[in-house]
């Protein structure tokens, strides 16, 4: 859901801007480069430290390139595989930094290890998540399948968690507890999202399988 909606409305806000990094000689690519290396500086600097509320705002910044980069390459008519294959690989990596920084929080000063554990839970399977879908593509299944927590939906819910829990540090009462009950839903919600594409993929498996038997019938 909030691929579909808030993807496009963002895209229409941020068109204008990416038609200026285009009058200004910016490629799509560097874009692509410049957004990642934000979100792992930002998840990588201030989330291992605590500074949850300004390591949020650093990567939510950098996040939106994630959008610009692909709206510029409409603008430019150069969509390209290449493109594709960058912005999705490096999308991994800034997944990877957001929940590998939240992991070097509790494992170090914040002291816990259930959540450090849950933080690498929410890293690996949001890889695997993904990986699911690709390695269904590439076999030449649809995959068709809204998961439940997919990568918007991560991101979303732990980004704003994360910032919001970064208010104690200005005397907000309680908000804390929000990073924590986040991780777990992002954990369940990616097992379950897991499971929904194992699924999905063992049916049209089986399902191509058979159409192609019955041809050679």
């Amino acid at each position: 859901m909030l691929n579909k909606y808030a993807r496009a409305f963002f895209t229409r806000v941020l068109t204008p801007f990416a038609a200026l990094l285009i009058r200004l000689g910016v490629s799509p690519d560097a874009v692509t480069l410049i957004g990642t290396g934000g979100v792992v500086a930002g998840a990588l600097i201030f989330y291992p430290q605590g500074e949850f509320f300004w390591g949020t705002v650093v990567i939510t910044l950098f996040v939106f390139s994630d959008l610009v980069d692909g709206n510029m390459a409409r603008q430019l008519g150069r969509s390209s595989r290449w493109g594709a294959f960058l912005d999705s690989t490096l999308d991994r990596v800034a997944d990877s930094a957001i929940f590998g920084g939240l992991a070097l929080w509790y494992a170090g000063r914040g002291d816990n290890l259930a959540l450090c554990a849950v933080a690498i839970f929410c890293l690996a399977s949001g890889q695997v998540v993904s990986y699911t879908k690709a390695r269904g593509e590439a076999i030449g299944l649809p995959v068709a399948v809204n998961g439940l927590v997919e990568r918007a939906e991560r991101l979303v819910i732990s980004l704003v968690a994360c910032g919001l829990s970064g208010l104690q540090a200005f005397g907000v009462p309680g908000v804390q507890i929000l990073l924590p009950i986040a991780l777990w839903v992002v954990a369940v919600g990616s097992a379950v999202t897991l499971g929904q594409r194992v699924v999905t993929v063992r049916r049209e498996s089986a399902e191509a399988d058979a159409i192609a038997q019955g041809g050679n019938g």
